[in-house]
């Protein structure tokens, strides 16, 4: 397949080096000279099998494009998709944007329906549950998506048929599909990455003196490295995501409430302690062990079913009509 990414930062570039090391002919553009001359620089040294290609401008990018995925920061969402239809792009379109319901409505905007009710391209909303502390084409890797959770949004507008497409591409990437909606990714990921980076961030802050610093244990560097994110990283996640991050951050706000109450307690240890014992069974019974893989039908009940229960996709069949699952017991 001929995969165009826009946005070769860390996301973007790894997926530019799996697409390559899969077989794809992959090609990539950044809106950054720098970040396209080192991106050039490095498929020079790959592999002559695993190379990609650097595009010059964007609409170069979409010229032989089957699929074009868009890893850049949702603020420069809006401007690659105007690009997309000013060149009169028809193929497929995903993104691996950390929000989706945002990046959806720009879609319809920029993407929509024309009067003769037709979608100037398809979409099929991704987010790769994929990262690591440091950012750029530099720390891009080609094996950083292997076995990790990619979601893929199954929403009422979108064709089947396109994101068994997409998913059967990023199966062979060797990632775990889960379908699921905008709306429902949205509150998930508020909860799991949006919030606890606002919560890294703000214990550094309260952390920020050298003698902190120098104590600082490895659980509290490891609990805080989402801190070393970009601030516009996090703003563009959280701001972008506002509404289930406000009712996530309210949610960690009243068990924190209960937290310094427990401090209070005239036996502060046993009321910690009790305080703490949820969240320990929470974490360590979950998830118990996961099924046997089994057969599933690719209709998108079956599939949204699937990724409701926190099941996943490890394959497609060939003639697309069944998926292999599984799921947690």
């Amino acid at each position: 397949m001929d995969v165009a990414v826009i946005g070769l930062g860390l996301i973007g570039g790894s997926l530019l080096r799996a697409l390559a090391a899969g077989g794809h002919r992959a090609i990539g553009f950044d809106a950054d000279p720098a970040t396209r001359a080192m991106a050039r620089n490095a498929a020079a040294q790959a592999p002559a099998d695993a190379r990609w290609e650097v595009a010059k401008s964007l609409r170069d990018t979409l010229r032989h494009a089957d699929l074009v995925a868009i890893a850049t920061p949702l603020p420069a969402v809006g401007g690659v998709l105007d690009q997309i239809a000013a060149a009169g792009y028809s193929g497929l379109v995903t993104d691996a944007v950390s929000v989706k319901q945002p990046v959806r409505e720009l879609v319809n905007q920029r993407l929509g329906w024309r009067d003769g009710g037709q979608r100037l391209a398809g979409y099929v909303g991704g987010h790769p549950m994929a990262g690591r502390e440091r950012a750029g084409f530099a720390a891009a890797d080609a094996d950083l998506f292997r076995g990790c959770a990619w979601v893929l949004c199954l929403d009422a507008e979108t064709d089947l048929g396109d994101w068994l497409t997409v998913a059967t591409l990023v199966t062979e990437l060797g990632v775990r599909v889960v379908p699921t909606t905008a709306i429902a990714h949205d509150e998930a990921v508020a909860t799991v990455s949006h919030v606890p980076h606002l919560l890294a961030s703000a214990l550094s802050r309260a952390a920020a003196v050298p003698l902190a610093g120098t104590l600082a244990a490895g659980s509290f560097r490891d609990g805080t490295r989402v801190a070393s994110s970009p601030p516009g990283l996090i703003a563009a996640m959280c701001g972008g995501n506002s509404g289930p991050v406000l009712a996530a951050l309210d949610a960690l706000l009243a068990e924190l409430t209960l937290a310094r109450e427990a401090l209070q307690a005239d036996d502060p240890v046993a009321a910690v302690g009790s305080w703490a014992q949820p969240g320990h069974d929470v974490r360590t019974s979950w998830p118990r062990g996961w099924s046997a893989t089994a057969t599933i039908p690719t209709h998108p009940k079956d599939l949204l079913a699937l990724g409701e229960s926190g099941g996943w996709l490890t394959s497609i069949s060939p003639d697309r009509q069944t998926a292999t699952a599984v799921r947690p017991t």
